[in-house]
């Protein structure tokens, strides 16, 4: 197995990003958890642990009580950092490290190999469903892993995140929201041409549903990182204006398109990286559903 997904993404060649992505949401991520756990919970499997970011704010809630954490990833290297995290952060958290993907049926048989529960109290999958041919199938193959009672947690895109002012004084003003619906349109083809792609003509929370939970709820927390920013923000920024300009090509005009290469041109005036009127600024949402107990 490599550490390529479905939408043929290498994820190994991304985990110094993601490291930077879990520093820039820690706070955020900390309080997420906090919310999704109980007191008697001792179980966590997280679906797609990436860097290892969330992984270890479940290890700091579950130290004082103990517990065991499934960490599952494709990405082999991906794996191994965040079970390294895990690791550091206690150790009376059992952790278990399995390579596996969560488009495979062998999913739960995989987890039971390698010594962990079957079933979780929680399971916790960020980002990770969009990016299965068939996203509802995968909802289902994640509620199979929780135990009566327990609760599936999906994060997905709440709404487009947003780096720039209205006006950058290059192209006409609202370049970031012409930017933004060709990457909507990337997405879309990229959906259309993965292989064994299936179409879920519902919400999230419906998706949760029809996987047979009950009690589902979807709530949102923003990320916001305002101007001017720095450090592990200011590359965030920049980092989302190279994604945009992977997925503009040939969807803007080429004025746009010259306008975002002055943004990321490090040597020019108009750098993005040298503004002071950059931010961050995301919402996520949540969506959770509980197995029921009978």
């Amino acid at each position: 197995m490599t550490g390529h997904s479905h939408d043929n993404i290498d994820w190994d060649e991304h985990l110094q990003r993601l490291r930077d992505g879990d520093e820039l949401n820690a706070p955020e991520i900390a309080e997420l958890v906090a919310k999704l756990l109980c007191p008697t919970d001792r179980n966590v499997i997280e679906i797609g642990a990436g860097a290892g970011g969330t992984a270890a704010a479940f290890a700091a809630e579950l130290a004082d009580s103990g517990g065991e954490l499934t960490v599952v990833d494709t990405a082999p290297q991906l794996l191994a950092a965040a079970e390294a995290r895990v690791k550091q952060v206690s150790d009376r958290v059992e952790v278990h490290a399995v390579q596996a993907d969560a488009a495979d049926d062998s999913l739960a048989e995989a987890i039971a190999k390698a010594g962990a529960p079957a079933q979780a109290d929680v399971v916790f999958a960020a980002f990770v469903v969009h990016h299965l041919p068939d996203q509802l199938a995968g909802v289902r193959r994640l509620a199979n892993l929780v135990r009566p009672g327990g609760r599936l947690a999906i994060v997905e895109f709440g709404l487009e995140t947003k780096v720039l002012p209205p006006d950058v004084g290059l192209a006409e003003p609202g370049l970031e929201a012409r930017l933004t619906a060709a990457r909507q349109d990337w997405f879309r083809q990229m959906r259309a041409e993965m292989a064994g792609t299936v179409r879920m003509p519902m919400g999230w929370g419906k998706a949760l549903s029809e996987a047979g939970l009950a009690d589902v709820r979807s709530w949102s927390y923003l990320v916001d990182r305002p101007a001017p920013v720095s450090g592990v923000a200011l590359q965030a920024v920049l980092r989302r204006l190279q994604f945009l300009r992977r997925d503009a090509e040939n969807r803007v005009g080429p004025e746009d398109l010259a306008a975002l290469d002055e943004l990321l041109d490090e040597s020019g005036e108009h750098y993005a990286g040298t503004r002071d009127d950059v931010y961050y600024l995301t919402a996520n949402t949540v969506h959770l559903g509980t197995r029921p107990a009978s």
